[in-house]
């Protein structure tokens, strides 16, 4: 496996530079726009550019970001986030109380963003969306009732599309048209009244 497959598993020196709610709104932008500059995510997000420049620089300092070559100017710089994924570590997994503030942080924010762009695409109006778009997403929610060892097999099976799936579209460009297309999977045992109870008798 690729590590573009396997993703980055961010160390705590890169966490904790992430560890901003301005640096992960930069961070996802890139990920969803593509490159920019100061000046231009200084209007997507309502910041002064120096200010967005100061976060780059410190996004670019653990390889979080990157500058775009034979892009802009000395005056006009262009930043981009390097294709691949990356992985979260949880605040479990954080050795450190400042790793684990800073992992926080970082999910909290992830997840903000994941759900504010969710429900922005449920209240778009029809008439702002594109042509031929209107019936092609898909939300759906389904309860099972699965052991571990099933859910793993689930998560296994699901990962093995996903990774099929970006291999066959990450370099298609014979359909003209495309737009970024959001493709969220979750998985995840819901906690019952009974687990609460058990760890308030603990």
């Amino acid at each position: 496996m690729s590590e573009n497959e396997q993703g980055r598993t961010l160390d705590a020196g890169a966490l904790k530079a992430l560890a901003h709610p301005l640096r992960v709104r930069i961070y996802d932008i890139l990920s969803e726009r593509g490159p920019q500059t100061a000046s231009t995510l200084a209007k997507l997000i309502g910041e002064t550019s120096g200010a967005t420049s100061y976060h780059l620089r410190a996004l670019a300092g653990h390889d979080l970001i990157r500058e775009v070559p034979d892009r802009g100017t000395a005056r006009e710089r262009w930043w981009e986030r390097p294709k691949g994924r990356i992985n979260l570590p949880g605040p479990d997994e954080a050795s450190t109380p400042a790793g684990r503030a800073a992992a926080q942080i970082v999910t909290s924010e992830f997840f903000l963003l994941r759900h504010r762009a969710l429900m922005d695409y449920l209240n778009r109006p029809a008439s702002e969306t594109p042509e031929g778009w209107e019936d092609a997403g898909l939300v759906t929610t389904t309860m099972l009732d699965l052991t571990p060892t099933q859910m793993a097999e689930l998560k296994e099976e699901i990962t093995g599309f996903i990774n099929t799936v970006i291999e066959r579209y990450k370099n298609d460009e014979s359909t003209p048209g495309p737009r970024r297309v959001s493709m969220r999977t979750d998985i995840f045992d819901i906690a019952t009244r009974s687990d609460a109870d058990s760890e308030e008798e603990s």
